[in-house]
């Protein structure tokens, strides 16, 4: 179809393609004793390739020189045996891809152009076919110039050679894409529920960037998010991840006994101090600390924790020799700590070593579509830690839930469900079932007659709604709300309805 001449050009351009190809896959894989080794290992992978018998004989080089001067015999030609076949005897020697692969294989051990010129061919009536190959200078611009057409080497050498790095390079990539893969399947194995808002996706995809690297997280957001989750999920996702996950609530204990927590003490140190003790940070060698509600660290403490993260090092209560500690931190805060920081409440060295990356995780409420993969999860959850068999929620419950604001978010819904789960009747939840703040606020602001209310009633209804969901607190339903504690007492008193609340 491509002619004789281009049919020449294509299977000598290949074969002689193809003979660089595997001089080069020797020289990379094989450690040769000898150059000469690698240069006959041609022969015997063309034979062993099944395209003919190959027997040299003759060879003599000069590689300094670069002398080369070799005879070789071609027996049961694969490719006498195709022309043969359909075009009949030729007037011209037809092993053209043998001639390429021979003088491909030798350029490329040679490091310049070594051409093969077969001399006898079956393919004209000859009984074996014969070839010889020799460097430029030997055979001289007149004896090749009929040929060099039909290689056209320029710079093949160097073609072979970039595809060989290249194909390194893509060898590397796959090996990465590989491992990335793994730590996605492993990420998606280790989290509680499917992930459906593009905004929480970005939030896990920077956590899981972080979290084969030792540097310190620093995870905001508001109260109920799951900060704490997003820890260990990053923990489990970390080469850390066999050893211990530490959990510290930097709000639940008074300064003295917090430090004396994470960082141990000596016996006798203080009164109570009966016998040594290692703290947490000690227990957590080689694993991960999470420092829950970092903020409210008070600060002859923060100027601690960054001794801690500066040296990886702690020094007990009572002792004066510090001890080395080989540990990750992670921190959390539902607090603005950059207002703290402006505010002199909290360190910015520490501020800036602990937030080496910062993770915010979105309210609930700005990631909707998260709240029915939440739910089902909640669901299956709670009904084998209350074991309710078979609990199921019922299709007339989903607009309440997506609609409903969540101020106490991931939590809330939580409790919620859970609230559900032990009131339902046949082990299904229904909207009768959910709390009165979802179901009855969820109505007044959605579609309907009802939403011709005043809006001093939604207000009056949306305050009682976050501070029920709050438990009455006033301070944590201010912040929900965006306004002062203040604020919020003098609407209160203006609804005439201030209960007995705990501040």
């Amino acid at each position: 179809m491509a002619g004789l001449e281009n049919a020449r050009r294509l299977f000598t351009r290949f074969g002689n393609y193809w003979g660089r190809a595997d001089a080069a896959a020797m020289k990379r894989i094989f450690q040769w004793d000898s150059f000469e080794e690698w240069l006959m290992a041609g022969p015997r992978m063309h034979t062993l390739q099944g395209v003919t018998r190959v027997e040299v004989k003759s060879c003599e080089i000069d590689r300094d020189a670069g002398k080369f001067d070799m005879e070789v015999v071609w027996r049961d030609s694969g490719e006498v045996e195709e022309h043969a076949i359909d075009l009949g005897p030729s007037a011209e020697p037809v092993c053209w891809m043998l001639v390429g692969y021979a003088s491909g294989y030798a350029s490329f051990c040679m490091g310049s152009d070594i051409f093969f010129m077969e001399q006898k061919c079956r393919g004209t009536g000859d009984r074996v076919c014969t070839a010889i190959g020799r460097d430029r200078a030997s055979w001289g611009d007149e004896a090749i110039k009929p040929i060099l057409s039909f290689f056209e080497a320029d710079d093949i050498q160097d073609k072979v050679m970039l595809l060989t790095e290249e194909l390194k390079q893509k060898t590397r990539e796959l090996t990465r894409q590989r491992a990335r893969l793994e730590r996605l399947e492993h990420a998606t194995a280790v989290l509680p529920a499917e992930v459906n808002s593009e905004r929480f996706a970005q939030v896990l995809n920077l956590a899981a960037r972080a979290a084969p690297f030792d540097s310190s997280i620093l995870i905001t957001g508001e109260s109920g998010v799951g900060k704490e989750v997003l820890a260990r999920y990053i923990h489990r996702l970390s080469p850390r991840a066999p050893n211990p996950f530490v959990v510290v609530n930097c709000a639940a204990l008074p300064e003295t006994l917090l430090e004396s927590e994470l960082f141990g003490h000596k016996a006798g140190s203080f009164t109570g101090a009966m016998k040594d003790r290692a703290g947490l940070f000690e227990q957590a060698h080689h694993g991960t600390v999470f420092l829950d509600e970092i903020a409210e660290v008070s600060p002859s403490l923060q100027t601690k924790l960054l001794r801690v993260l500066q040296e990886k090092e702690i020094l007990r209560i009572g002792e004066n020799q510090p001890r080395k500690v080989d540990i990750r931190i992670i921190a959390a805060t539902n607090r603005n700590v950059k207002q703290h920081v402006a505010d002199n409440k909290f360190r910015e060295d520490l501020y800036y070593r602990l937030g080496v990356i910062e993770i915010e995780i979105p309210p609930l409420r700005e990631r909707p579509e998260d709240i029915l993969p939440l739910t089902r999860y909640f669901v299956e959850h709670i009904s084998a830690k209350l074991k309710i068999p078979k609990c199921r929620l019922d299709s007339s419950c989903l607009d309440y839930l997506v609609r409903y604001r969540w101020p106490g978010n991931v939590r809330e819904l939580e409790n919620v469900i859970e609230r559900a789960a032990v009131l339902c009747r046949d082990h299904t939840i229904r909207p009768e079932d959910l709390p009165p703040a979802v179901v009855h606020v969820t109505a007044r602001l959605g579609t309907g007659p009802d939403v011709n209310i005043p809006m001093a009633a939604v207000e009056t209804e949306h305050i009682l709604r976050v501070l029920e969901s709050v438990n009455g607190n006033r301070s944590a339903a201010s912040r929900i709300l965006g306004i002062s504690p203040a604020t919020l007492w003098r609407k209160l008193k203006r609804m005439k309805e201030i209960p007995q609340m705990t501040q």
